[in-house]
This record gives structure tokens, C-alpha cells and sequence, in this order.
């Protein structure tokens, strides 16, 4: 094998968790190449989410509670939480081992938000070494509650977020109006964390992705990775161009050779981690989101700043300059299928007038992007059967929290010498 400063990786993947493991091994002194099917980084899931950095939102959903709401909201097409009931051995087993992973609630909710703390310090270090402009308001995340029900369920997943070293504090609903004096409505109260943040995950990936070619990365976009095969002295790479042809031709396959490779591939990754022997178990599972336009003074007044979550509606939000503001939530176990439904579209125009009465959803832009998750909700970062195969994905709907301290992570791992590598 080569020696370490000249080892070659293949990143597959050109998401968030795909540039911020490209960006690590390449300041390691690796020699990367990334592939994505897609002409730019971040194109599917890292294009248009909820924005937030959110330790706060750390708690996995792993609990008796998620399954009976999952049941109940089964029929409505605008839940918050909704299961296609036509089975599937993937769905099966997915939910078979996300009920499995019920009594590891705590402590992979601990786990969780000690990662998402670490995760920030990561991507601020990053996002200033490189100079990248993503949006970042760095006002804190405020939870809010209408009822003292779900205000008392929420007061023990902060003790929980506690024990991973989170600070979140109570507030009342006049605290609430003082922080963010846009939110409209009658509540019981909420919950603030100053430390959380908000950014535009499609700006920071760009931006990072042209840091990671200053640093000799190789990107290989609009190129479709085959097949992967892991052997004793090295990884092989099939791969073909998706760039159009003028006479509708189908590109070649390319054989590429490395040392090791990274899979990064989304809700791909299952079927990538196949090739290579190995079970991923992750399953797409859908969110949705608009980006609101604000082109008039009225609308940027009437708009919040502080980013928002409304626990019981599942909707997130952040402000993303002065001229957009992003909603997003909902979660949708529906296979792979990308369909933009207006019936889960209709919710979060909904939500915006009824708590932003005098920001205009006239000019609003749909969005729907599938969650790479894992049953046990933690990201899989490890070797695979060969330790040439190594995976960072299934980070669900933290990927944008998790991306830079599991990317860390994974970079460790590739540049540490194995038995077998």
C-alpha cells in the first residue's frame, strides 16, 4: 500500500457528509476524489432543508409514542408523521429494528446532543478557515408550546439533552415574545437554546466544495457510480458520465482504482454498502419545505429571525438573509419516491399564516428532499467487512447538525492503519 500522505480515497457522495469528509481527508494530506451523480455538490437532501444547527433537537424518535402517532396519523394525508401502508421488506425491517431500538432511547438521545455540540465547533472552524458565507444567524433556536402537557414532555427531554452537556432554558411566554417578537399566537411557554444556529446548508456545501478542489480534491460530478468492490489490495470503481449526449448515447464505463473509499451516498447508501458486503439499513425518509420569498419591507418586518420549532406541528424554520425564509418539517415513509405532494406542501403555507399573519406566501418555493436514517436515528460511521470500505451516512434529519464531527470522525478512521489496510 502507498504511504499515508499519498493514499487515495474515493468520496462518494457530494452532499454535506460527502464535502465535509472530503475537506477532512484532503487536510490530512489524502488524495480524494469525489463522485455524485449530480452536475453540483448538494443537490438532493443538503439543497433546501430546515437550515438548523440544532443540538437542541438531538432527541431521537425512538419511542412507544412516535409508533402510536405514526399509527394514528396513518390516514391523514397532512400529519405531521405520515406511513404509506403498502409493505415492504425494507419498511418491515426498518421498523422492526427501529422498535428494537426503543430502550436505547436516552441513551442515544445523550449521545446525539453530545455530538451535535462537538459537530459545531467543527463547522464554524471550517466555515472561518475557508471564509464561506452561508447565511448564519447565530440568534439561538426557540421550541414553543400551546399546552402544559407538552410544555412538562419537553421539560424532560431538556433534562435528557442536559446529561450531553446542552444548555436549554425555560422560558415564558413573555420571554418568548422579547426574543422573538414576530411569533404570533397563544402559548404555554418554550424553551430557549442561545448556543443553536441557523445557515443554508446549499451554500456552506458549495462553498466548501470549492475549498476542498483549492485543496486538490478531485470532483467528479454528473458522474454515476456503479458499482464498488472492495479487495485485499485496493477498491475498484465503476463509474459512467451523466452528462447528456447531443445523439442520446450512453457514456462509457470507467474503471477507477483507489486505496480506500468513503460512502457518503444518502438514501444510495444501502444498496452502495451492498456491493461492498455489507448492511446500511438506511430508508429515505421524506421532509418537505418552502422557502418564502420576501421581496417586500412588510414581509422582511413580519418575518421572524430567531429560527423556531414547533414540536407539536413537527415545523422548523430559519431566516436565511434578508430576503428568504425557510419552513420546513413533516416526515414521510413513502419508499423513494421524490414526489413534491401539494397536500404536505398545503400544511406549511398554512402554519406561516396562521403564526406570520403579515409576512405574504404569495412567492413560496416547494421543496422535498429524502432523509438517509438509520432505525436507531445515530449515523453510521465505521469500517465496513473490509476495512478499505468505510461509511459516513444515515445521519436522518441532523445531517446538517452531525455532518461536520462525524466527517472528522470518519477522517480518523480512513488515516489510521488497519490489520488488513
Amino acid at each position: 500500500m502507498s504511504s499515508l500522505d499519498q493514499t487515495s480515497i474515493a468520496v462518494i457522495g457530494a452532499g454535506i457528509t460527502g464535502i465535509t469528509t472530503a475537506y477532512n481527508l484532503a487536510k490530512r494530506g489524502c488524495r480524494v476524489t469525489i463522485f455524485d451523480q449530480h452536475p453540483y455538490a448538494a443537490m438532493e437532501t443538503s439543497f433546501a432543508n430546515g437550515g438548523q444547527l440544532s443540538a437542541s433537537n438531538a432527541e431521537v424518535w425512538n419511542s412507544w409514542a412516535t409508533v402510536l402517532k405514526g399509527m394514528k396519523w396513518m390516514m391523514s394525508p397532512g400529519a405531521p408523521l405520515l406511513v404509506n401502508p403498502k409493505p415492504s421488506w425494507h419498511k418491515i425491517s426498518w421498523m422492526g429494528e427501529f422498535i428494537a431500538s426503543i430502550p436505547k432511547y436516552e441513551e442515544n438521545t445523550i449521545t446525539t446532543a453530545r455530538l451535535a455540540i462537538e459537530a459545531r465547533e467543527h463547522l464554524k472552524r471550517m466555515a472561518a478557515d475557508e471564509g464561506i458565507d452561508f447565511d448564519c444567524e447565530d440568534r439561538g433556536i426557540l421550541h414553543f408550546y400551546e399546552t402544559k402537557k407538552d410544555f412538562d414532555a419537553a421539560r424532560k427531554v431538556s433534562a435528557l439533552l442536559a446529561k450531553g452537556g446542552l444548555e436549554r432554558r425555560a422560558v415564558t411566554p413573555s420571554e418568548m415574545k422579547s426574543i422573538e417578537p414576530a411569533l404570533m399566537g397563544s402559548y404555554y411557554g418554550g424553551f430557549y437554546t442561545p448556543s443553536d444556529f441557523t445557515g443554508d446548508i446549499h451554500k456552506f456545501t458549495n462553498g466548501l466544495a470549492k475549498a476542498c478542489e483549492r485543496h486538490g480534491v478531485e470532483m467528479r460530478f454528473s458522474t454515476e457510480v456503479r458499482s464498488v468492490d472492495a479487495g485485499a489490495d485496493g477498491v475498484t470503481i465503476i463509474a459512467r458520465s451523466t452528462e447528456p449526449t447531443l445523439d442520446g448515447s450512453v457514456h462509457p464505463e470507467e474503471v477507477c482504482s483507489f486505496d480506500k473509499v468513503v460512502v457518503c451516498g444518502g438514501v444510495a447508501s444501502r444498496s452502495l454498502a451492498g456491493t461492498l458486503g455489507d448492511r446500511v439499513n438506511v430508508y429515505p425518509v421524506k421532509g418537505y419545505s418552502i422557502t418564502v420569498n420576501l421581496n417586500e419591507q412588510a414581509d422582511q418586518e413580519a418575518a421572524p429571525w430567531v429560527s423556531l420549532l414547533d414540536d407539536k406541528a413537527k415545523i422548523v424554520t430559519s431566516r436565511l438573509g434578508k430576503t428568504r425564509f425557510r419552513v420546513a418539517g413533516t416526515a414521510e415513509f413513502n419508499g423513494y419516491n421524490r414526489d413534491i405532494r401539494a397536500a404536505r406542501i398545503s400544511p406549511l403555507i398554512a402554519w406561516c399564516r396562521a403564526h406570520f399573519p403579515g409576512m405574504s406566501t404569495r412567492q413560496c418555493v416547494p421543496w422535498a428532499g429524502l432523509r438517509p436514517m438509520m432505525p436507531d436515528m445515530l449515523p453510521r460511521v465505521a469500517r465496513g467487512k473490509n476495512p478499505r470500505g468505510l461509511y459516513n451516512t444515515g445521519h436522518g434529519h441532523l445531517g446538517w447538525t452531525l455532518s461536520a464531527v462525524t466527517a472528522d470522525a470518519v477522517a480518523a478512521l480512513a488515516t489510521t492503519r488497519s490489520n488488513a489496510a
